[in-house]
């Protein structure tokens, strides 16, 4: 390979020639031929043998050692990946004494920052500095509310963490709703890292307007800070912008890094799932007609559905100089704690049916849990909206996530959705049933829940192409794109290495190592399997 300074001598080669690195990487650029097809082997694996042992992972190049969080023994498991066929465990570190769990991983040139939320999850929580080679604690700093994941800029100068700020409950005695915020770090490798925080309290008061914008505003007696939830972080080529993802709320955060302020909050509207390519398999009883009683079957088609994009993880690219943003369309619901659940059924959430001027003559015949009843929609589609009109008829029905991952430009205008294809290309596999979950193998059984429930999203440049890697945490595997073209991806690769319930099962993070980070000369791909506990080593075969 070429280093980056003899650019311009290899533009003359027959092949096309350009920079190879993962999206918000660092170290030195290396210049490789544009593949024309790209394939993923599995080549590794290590077994943690327990649920939650494998979350999310990240790699430093000169110990040549994997960061794993593993939520089962609140703790990172560190690992030898010098032969990446044969990850072996080489230690461990231990967060009892600093907080309640570690949420997320993020490594820069050696230095490993851990996001760990307090002993309470509502209470302040704090990142941890360690270093890479010998695991030595170097300092700690307190940071926001749940702090659920973390990122280096691409320069290594600052940290950037998203703190959800989740409440414990809502209308309680005991109820506790802090709130959310983007913790900015500079970083010091010598001596204590500074804080700043980038929070939402300008846009308390603020939260009609909010809503009118598209912004889900919800939470019972929540205001806009407390309700608006970070959850993911993407860097700017230049460090200079962070986009955050508002995973409840359906929108993104932007964040000027310097000043540590949010300067806009973004709607991402809703998907029309009532299109041609854009449908969805909405029932796990839809073998039959017009019944009550249906068994599984693998109908995906339109349906008078708005799909709640309500993106975990975005990653960040780069066209001809022109940002983009890639996420993951999960979807996520309150529904995990006292006090309130939006989530609920079709036909329980409308008791005396759909307006038939929205829904049309099979109005009555939609509330068949063979079509749309099982649908898991959300009864509080923004604050105090219900979807419903003055008669109680049903005439919006909004469902969580989009099954989809999407293509943003740097203002959050979407350039491009996957439609229906994670669905379409799942529906046929011999090693698992379609929709199942990743807790059993059952026909349809997430059909009307989130689908194949895409969750991470990491972009990587090999040459003049940019793929993205797409991990389904429901029916697990990782499928890969080629975004190139913003405006018309292209499927690339799918691997599955899941069998049943035995296997990798439940995808939560992806890391990709390439450029000259590489341990054994070939890109990889780094797999956290939730459900399963494994760490899944991938490897890129790359054809020129």
């Amino acid at each position: 390979m070429f280093v980056s300074n003899r650019r311009h001598l290899m533009a003359s080669f027959i092949f096309p020639f350009a920079l190879l690195s993962a999206c918000g990487g660092s170290g030195t650029d290396v210049i490789v031929a544009t593949p024309l097809s790209m394939t993923m082997e599995k080549i590794g694996t290590y077994d943690g043998r327990v649920l939650g042992a494998a979350e999310i992972t990240a790699f430093d190049s000169a110990s040549k050692r994997l960061f794993v969080v593993n939520g089962a023994n609140r703790s990172v498991d560190v690992l030898d990946l010098s032969t990446p066929s044969a990850p072996k465990l080489v230690g461990t570190i231990d967060i009892t004494s600093l907080g309640g769990g570690v949420n997320s991983v993020a490594v820069h040139e050696g230095l490993v920052a851990l996001a760990i939320e307090g002993s309470v999850k509502t209470a302040l929580g704090s990142v941890a500095f360690f270093n890479a080679a010998d695991l030595k604690l170097l300092h700690s700093v307190t940071v926001g509310a749940l702090p659920d994941m973390l990122v280096f800029t691409p320069d290594g100068k600052t940290l950037v963490v998203a703190n959800e700020g989740e409440p414990n409950s809502y209308g309680l005695a005991d109820s506790v709703d802090p709130e959310g915020s983007v913790s900015v770090i500079t970083v010091n490798r010598t001596g204590t890292s500074t804080v700043a925080s980038a929070d939402f309290k300008s846009y308390i008061g603020k939260e009609a307007e909010l809503r009118a914008s598209g912004v889900r505003i919800y939470g019972p007696g929540a205001n806009a800070a407390q309700d608006l939830e970070p959850e993911y972080v993407a860097i700017s080529a230049d460090s200079k912008t962070a986009y955050v993802t508002l995973q409840e709320n359906n929108a993104i955060a932007i964040v000027d890094i310097a000043s540590a302020k949010v300067t806009a909050i973004k709607p991402l509207g809703f998907k029309n799932h009532h299109v041609a390519g854009a449908g969805l398999d909405a029932s796990d009883e839809d073998g039959g007609t017009n019944t009550n009683n249906g068994t599984a079957a693998i109908k995906i088609m339109p349906q008078p559905v708005k799909g709640m994009y309500l993106p975990d993880a975005i990653a960040r690219y780069s066209v001809n100089g022109t940002t983009y943003l890639i996420t993951a369309n999960e979807g996520d619901t309150r529904a995990d704690w006292p006090g309130f659940n939006e989530e609920t059924r079709v036909r329980a959430h409308c008791p005396l049916g759909l307006d038939p001027t929205v829904f049309g003559a099979n109005a009555a015949n939609l509330l068949f849990d063979s079509n749309l009843g099982r649908l898991r929609i959300t009864n509080t589609p923004n604050g105090g909206s219900t979807g419903k009109n003055a008669a109680g008829l049903c005439t919006e029905l909004y469902s969580f996530g989009a099954r989809s991952f999407s293509i943003w430009s740097a203002d959050v205008v979407r350039v491009f959705d996957s439609g229906d294809d994670l669905e379409q290309r799942t529906k046929a596999l011999a090693n698992v049933n379609f929709n199942a979950s990743h807790d059993d193998n059952t026909l349809d059984a997430r059909s009307p829940t989130k689908g194949p429930e895409p969750e991470g999203v990491v972009v990587g440049t090999f040459g003049t192409k940019t793929y993205a890697f797409i991990g389904l945490e429901r029916v697990g595997g990782v499928m890969v794109y080629d975004v190139s073209i913003p405006t018309a991806p292209t499927f690339v690769t799918y691997l599955n290495t899941r069998t049943g319930l035995t296997g990798d099962r439940g995808p939560e993070g992806l890391a990709l190592i390439t450029g000259d980070k590489l341990p054994n000369g070939k890109p990889l791909l780094i797999v956290g399997n939730e459900v399963s506990g494994t760490t899944a080593v991938f490897q890129l075969n790359l054809t020129y």
